[in-house]
């Protein structure tokens, strides 16, 4: 599907994540960091179909690191599909492995086999990395 995409600033506060996300992600990348990407889609057309695949990845635009996706909340890992029906606005979740402390910008691709995959690009790095992604 082909999207277009808003990066909205956010405050300077800590992600609200429940207890079941954090304990499937493992303490041992928390330690780590991670950066949340919080997304929205907003369906205005007919009924809409979504999911993530694993093959998601956060790419630093300076070393090239690619942190991979560790869990993702509220929409279908592929090959199963999440319905958005007409007119209905669905939010999820993206929980990744830490950037490298020097990123300064980096992109969310999801690498899929056939077209239509995420491709947000050139998002700037905050102190929270806590990011809020229009996907309409």
């Amino acid at each position: 599907w082909t999207t277009k995409t808003f990066i909205r600033p956010i405050p300077k506060t800590k992600p609200e994540v429940g207890t079941a996300v954090l304990e499937s992600i493992g303490p041992h990348t928390l330690e780590e960091g991670c950066v949340y990407v919080h997304c929205r889609c907003a369906n205005r057309g007919d009924d809409l179909l979504v999911r993530i695949w694993k093959t998601t990845y956060l790419v630093d635009h300076h070393s090239g690191a690619k942190p991979q996706l560790l869990h993702a909340d509220n929409i279908t890992l592929a090959p199963q599909w999440l319905l958005v029906p007409k007119g209905a606005t669905h939010h999820f979740l993206l929980v990744f492995g830490g950037l490298p402390k020097t990123c300064t910008r980096f992109d969310l691709i999801e690498e899929i086999p056939q077209p239509g995959g995420f491709e947000i690009r050139n998002i700037g790095r905050n102190e929270t990395d806590v990011y809020h992604i229009d996907i309409l």
